[in-house]
C-alpha cells in the first residue's frame, strides 16, 4: 500500500487540530463513549462506568446545543460537529440497548452524584473550558433554591393583574414570631441526617410509620350533603383541626389522599390554597375541591394561564408549567400548599424540584404566623433508598440543607441520645413520624372502605392532538347539524318552529342514520374514529398513572379497547423498568394462560395489559386490587366484567378501578352515559331505588349529546 507524504498527513492533522479546535470536548467523549462500550460488552459495567455514561449523554446534550447556537461556525463545520455528536449518542444508544437500566440515568430528574458531577469537571478542564466558580465545586446537595423565579420563560395572567391590582400588598403579620434557636447542647457536634435516614432503613420492629392521630368527631359535620368521611379520613382531618400544620400524608392509592387535604385546608382556613400535582390528576383536584367544599372556588392553570381565576381559592398547577408561573405564584400570599404525588420532587437537583422547594420557602416567608397548612401526598414517599426522604423533609420544613430543623432539633435533643447509643434510632424515627407522617394501608382501614368503588380522574388534552380531537369534535357536530337542518326543510318545516318532542325525534333520527353509517364506514371522521383517537391520547398519561400505582400500591390491570393504545402502554411500562403480562384476543389459550399465571404469581410482574373485549370475560386477575380503564366501554356491563376479574371470591383487598377520562371531550359524556347504564341494571336487579336511564345504546346517545350541542352552540 503506497504511503502518503509527510505534507499530506500534515495537512491532515492541521484539519484535526482545526476541526477539534471548533469542540475540543468531542474527542475526549468520542474516548469516553468507547471505553463504556468496551466495558458493557464484556457485562462489566460497575458504578463508575454507569456515571460515565450518564456524563458523556449530558455533556453531548450540551455541546450539541451549542453547537446549533453557535453562530461564529460555518454550515459545514456546524454539519460535521453534529456528525460527530451523532456517533457518540449512537453508541450510547448501542450500549443502552445492551444494559436497560442505564435508560434512567437518561431521564431529566436523574440525580447526579458527586462522582458523576467530577467526572463532568474534570473532562471540560482536560478541553480546556473556563469554569465558573460554581462549576468548579463539588457539592452533593444543590444550593437553596432561590425564591425569586426564573428570568426566562415567564408569564404574568391578566386575571393574576387584576388581583395584583385589587390587592397589591399583603396584609402586613404583627403575630410573626420567629422559631426560638435550639441550644447547642447533647447533639451539637453530631452529623444528624444519615443516621435519621439508617432510623427508617433499618426499621421498626413491625410499628407503622403514623403519628398518633386524635379519634374522629362523632358526628361528621364536614362532608356536604350526600358525602361521608370515612373514620380514617375524620381522623386525618381532626389532626389538622387541632393544630398541626406540617403532614407526609402516605395512605396508600384509594384512601382519599386528596379529599383529606381539601377539607383539612377547609378546616384550618389555609386559603388561598396552592396545589402542585401531576397533569394526570389536575382536573380531578379541581372537581375534588369543588365536590368536598362546594363554597370553595378551585381554578386549574392550563399552558400560559389565559383561563386562570387568580380570585379563586384553591389554585392547581401541574408539575410540568410550572416554571413559568414562578413570578406570579409566589406573590398571591398562599396559605397553604399541598404537592401530590410527592416522589416526584425527590431528585433535589432537578428544576421541578427547586420550583417547588422555593414556593414553599415563599408560602411559609407569607402565611400568617409563619406557619402555613403543607401537605406532601405521596403512596410511595421513597422509590429507590431512604435518601428520598430528603426533598420532602425539606419541603414540610423538618430539615434546612444537611440539618434538621429547629422543631427537628428540639425533639432528638429530648430524647437524651446521640447516635452512638442504640436506642437513638427507634427514638429518633418516631421523632420524625411525630412530626406528621401519617400512613394507612388498605388493610388496614378495609372496614371503612366500600368493597368495590370506581374513582374517575379527568385529564386535560391540551397538546396538539387534544386540540385536533375536539376540532374534530365541532366538525361532527356541524356535520350533524346540517343533517337535522335539511331532514327538518325536506318536511316543509321550519327549525324554529318545532316544539320540544318533535325536535327530538329529529335528533334521534339523524343520530341513528348517522351511527349506522359510521358502523360500515371505512375512512372519514366519525365517532368510532374519535374515541380511538381519544384513547390514543390517554394511553400516555393512563400509563403513567398505572406505573405510579404499581409502583406504590403492587400490582395493576391496565384495560384498554384498541391494540396501539395496549402497545403504547407496555412501552411506557417497559421504559419505567416494570414488567407487564399482555392478555390479548389473538393469543392461544396456553400463551393467555401462562400470562394469567404469570401475573398472579410472579412478583417481578408489575401490570397486566389486557384488551377489554379479550380479556373482560373468564380471566381471575384477583392478585391486583387496582384497575386503570385507559378507555372507556360502549357498555356498562363490559366495564364491569373488566373490574370483576380483580374484584371476585379470593379478593383479600378493596378494589378500586381508575377511569381516566378526557375532559371537555365526548369521553366525558361516555362516562356520564355508561354510569347512567349502571344505574338502570342496579334498579332493574338490585332493587336501587336509581331513576332508568336511556335505553338506547351509548353510542347514539352520545351523538345525539353532540347534535344537541351543536344546535344550541355549545361546541
Amino acid at each position: 500500500m503506497a504511503r502518503e507524504d509527510p505534507l499530506t498527513q500534515t495537512r491532515q492533522r492541521q484539519r484535526t487540530r482545526s476541526r477539534d479546535d471548533d469542540a475540543p470536548i468531542i474527542p475526549i467523549l468520542a474516548r469516553k463513549v468507547r471505553e463504556v462500550e468496551q466495558k458493557a460488552a464484556k457485562n462489566k459495567l460497575g458504578p463508575t462506568n454507569r456515571q460515565k455514561f450518564q456524563v458523556i449523554a449530558l455533556l453531548m446534550r450540551e455541546e450539541r446545543a451549542r453547537v446549533k447556537a453557535d453562530a461564529s461556525l460555518g454550515d459545514a463545520a456546524r454539519a460535521e460537529l453534529l456528525k460527530r455528536l451523532d456517533g457518540i449518542a449512537q453508541i450510547l444508544a448501542k450500549t443502552a440497548a445492551r444494559d436497560t437500566s442505564l435508560i434512567t440515568l437518561l431521564e431529566p430528574d436523574a440525580s447526579v452524584s458527586t462522582s458523576a458531577q467530577r467526572f463532568r469537571r474534570d473532562w471540560l478542564l482536560e478541553s480546556g473550558a473556563e469554569l465558573s466558580p460554581d462549576e468548579l465545586i463539588i457539592t452533593r446537595e444543590p444550593a437553596p433554591a432561590p425564591i425569586q423565579a426564573p428570568a426566562v420563560n415567564q408569564v404574568i395572567p391578566a386575571s393574576v393583574r387584576a388581583r395584583q391590582l385589587a390587592n397589591p400588598f399583603l396584609a402586613p403579620d404583627f403575630d410573626r414570631q420567629q422559631p426560638a434557636a435550639v441550644p447547642a447542647r447533647r447533639l451539637a457536634n453530631w452529623e444528624l441526617l444519615g443516621p435519621l435516614f439508617k432510623a427508617f432503613e433499618q426499621g421498626s420492629g413491625g410499628q407503622a410509620a403514623s403519628m398518633d392521630l386524635p379519634e374522629p368527631p362523632a358526628i361528621d359535620r364536614l362532608s356536604p350533603r350526600g358525602l361521608e368521611l370515612m373514620p380514617h379520613q375524620a381522623r386525618f382531618i381532626e389532626a389538622a383541626r387541632e393544630g398541626h400544620r406540617a403532614f407526609l400524608l402516605a395512605d396508600e392509592p384509594g384512601l382519599g389522599k386528596t379529599a383529606q387535604s381539601v377539607l383539612a385546608a377547609s378546616v384550618t382556613n389555609a386559603y388561598p390554597l396552592l396545589a402542585v400535582v401531576p397533569n394526570v390528576v389536575k382536573m380531578n383536584w379541581a372537581r375534588e375541591v369543588e365536590r368536598w367544599t362546594p363554597h370553595r372556588r378551585a381554578t386549574v392553570i392550563h399552558g400560559d394561564g389565559d383561563t386562570l381565576d387568580a380570585f379563586a381559592d384553591v389554585v392547581v398547577v401541574n408539575y410540568d408549567i410550572l416554571d413559568r408561573h414562578m413570578a406570579w405564584l409566589s406573590t398571591l400570599g398562599f396559605r397553604g400548599m399541598v404537592v401530590d404525588e410527592a416522589h416526584f420532587i425527590k431528585n433535589l437537583q432537578s428544576q421541578r424540584s427547586r420550583n417547588v422547594l422555593a414556593l414553599a420557602d415563599r408560602v411559609r416567608a407569607s402565611a400568617p404566623g409563619g406557619d402555613p397548612l403543607l401537605l406532601a401526598l405521596t403512596g410511595t414517599p421513597l422509590i429507590n433508598d431512604v435518601d428520598d426522604f430528603r426533598a420532602i423533609w425539606q419541603f414540610l420544613g423538618w430539615i434546612a440543607g444537611d440539618k434538621p430543623s429547629s422543631s427537628l432539633l428540639a425533639a432528638l435533643e429530648e430524647n437524651g441520645l446521640t447516635p452512638a447509643e442504640h436506642g437513638f434510632y427507634s427514638a429518633a424515627r418516631r421523632s420524625v413520624i411525630d412530626l406528621g407522617i401519617v400512613r394507612r394501608r388498605k388493610v388496614d382501614v378495609a372496614a371503612d372502605l366500600p368493597e368495590k368503588r370506581i374513582a374517575d380522574l379527568p385529564v386535560e388534552l391540551d397538546d396538539e392532538l387534544g386540540r385536533s380531537i375536539r376540532a374534530a369534535e365541532r366538525e361532527l357536530g356541524r356535520r350533524l347539524a346540517t343533517r337535522f337542518r335539511t331532514l327538518v326543510e325536506a318536511r316543509g318545516l321550519r327549525v324554529g318552529d318545532l316544539d320540544e318532542l318533535d325536535r327530538d325525534q329529529f335528533v334521534r333520527a339523524v343520530a341513528m342514520a348517522e351511527l349506522e353509517e359510521s358502523k360500515s364506514a371505512k375512512s372519514g371522521e366519525n365517532v368510532f374514529t374519535m374515541v380511538r383517537r381519544i384513547g390514543q391520547a390517554k394511553a400516555g398519561l393512563a400509563a403513567d398513572y398505572a406505573a405510579q400505582l404499581a409502583r406504590s400500591a403492587g400490582k395493576v390491570v391496565f384495560f384498554a379497547k384498541h391494540i396501539d393504545v395496549m402497545d403504547q402502554a407496555e412501552a411506557a411500562f417497559a421504559a419505567r423498568e416494570l414488567t407487564s403480562v399482555s392478555i390479548r384476543g389473538d393469543q392461544t389459550a396456553i400463551a393467555r394462560q401462562a400470562a394469567i399465571d404469570a401475573f398472579n404469581t410472579d412478583p417481578d410482574v408489575h401490570v397486566a395489559v389486557c384488551s377489554l373485549t379479550a380479556a373482560g370475560v373468564g380471566v381471575n386477575l384477583q392478585a391486583a386490587s387496582n384497575v386503570v380503564l385507559a378507555e372507556l366501554s360502549w357498555t356498562s356491563a363490559e366495564q364491569t366484567q373488566a373490574i370483576d376479574r380483580v374484584h371476585r371470591i379470593g379478593q383479600d383487598e378493596p378494589v378500586t378501578a381508575w377511569r381516566i377520562i378526557a375532559a371537555h371531550t365526548i369521553d366525558a359524556r361516555i362516562a356520564e352515559l355508561i354510569d347512567a347504564k349502571q344505574g338502570l341494571a342496579a334498579r332493574a336487579l338490585d332493587g336501587s331505588d336509581i331513576e332508568p336511564g336511556s335505553a338506547d345504546s351509548v353510542q347514539l346517545d352520545a351523538l345525539q349529546h353532540l347534535l344537541r350541542q351543536a344546535l344550541d352552540g355549545a361546541l
